[in-house]
């Protein structure tokens, strides 16, 4: 009745297809299934992966995302395998196609891929975070984000610099934001006429009145060194991390006013006086004089 309705052209062709569905129809089902199912899993693949990386503190939000994105991707190309296996197709020859274009591509990639390398190591083993101030290869500055490529630090002078995670991980790292507290070395230079336990008193008194110097470790105020020109005090204390750079230009400051009120000489470095046709006559000292010294 149906085909009495029909073009005698369209009558042809569905009489050649209910032949391929009645033969292949269990195959276009099972694919169908394997799709829904595999587009599932590939769902919850992520999900599971990403909840299993939550449990691990030191993994970075970034590469939970990333690995999750993988297992998901990874279903999904298994996915595809099952239903063009169940068509028959020999996937074993696709996976080597798709391996050897993948080969390509990593080597066409390979500056990129080692980036990516880099920033996953970097992002597990976390040897800074954001907000850390640290010097990387010779430059300093405070790092601004960390991603999957790159490193981005802001310096002193708020200038931004990108480097690249492969620079990154093959570089020793200096991280002046890791520990808690940090060590403060100053050399205090005085002359020799000068009475250095005086100073070295003087010293004492100004560490011991600075609140932000810890106890312990213990301050160290001694006699390191005897120049030329000078005996060298070294100043050694400890402050919390956030306090260093602040505790220093006020010693400076405030040990440098207390020799001058003290009348101890600092010495001035030794300098070359030139003749006035050119020749060179020696290093002279010169020494700071204060009235009423």
């Amino acid at each position: 009745m149906i085909s009495s309705l029909l073009p005698p052209e369209a009558v042809k062709n569905l009489n050649e297809l209910i032949p391929f569905l009645l033969e292949h129809g269990l195959s276009l089902l099972t694919a169908l299934f394997i799709l829904i199912a595999g587009n599932w899993l590939s769902a919850k693949a992520r999900i599971w992966t990403i909840s299993a990386l939550r449990r691990a503190p030191h993994i970075d939000a970034t590469l939970q995302g990333f690995f999750g994105s993988i297992a998901r991707y990874l279903v999904l190309a298994f996915t595809l395998l099952a239903v063009l296996a169940e068509f028959g197709v020999q996937t074993a020859s696709l996976i080597a196609v798709l391996g050897a274009a993948g080969l390509a591509v990593g080597l066409a990639l390979q500056g990129t891929l080692s980036n990516v390398a880099a920033g996953v190591m970097l992002l597990i083993f976390r040897p800074f975070r954001a907000g850390h101030a640290v010097e990387i290869g010779g430059i300093a500055g405070t790092v601004v984000e960390l991603t999957l490529f790159t490193t981005e630090l802001k310096t002193a002078d708020n200038v931004q610099i990108i480097v690249p995670n492969a620079s990154v991980w093959g570089q020793a790292v200096k991280n002046f934001s890791h520990h808690a507290t940090r060590r403060l070395d100053l050399t205090f230079r005085v002359s020799y006429d000068a009475d250095a336990a005086k100073a070295l008193a003087e010293i004492g008194k100004i560490v011991k009145a600075e609140p932000r110097i810890l106890a312990t470790p213990a301050p160290v105020i001694a006699v390191s060194a005897l120049s030329d020109v000078s005996v060298d005090l070294l100043v050694r204390v400890w402050t919390a991390n956030g306090d260093l750079e602040s505790v220093k230009f006020r010693l400076i400051q405030t040990i440098k006013e207390h020799f001058d009120a003290s009348g101890i000489d600092i010495p001035l470095m030794p300098h070359i006086v030139h003749d006035a046709d050119g020749a060179a006559s020696g290093p002279t000292v010169s020494t700071v004089t204060r009235a009423g010294s």
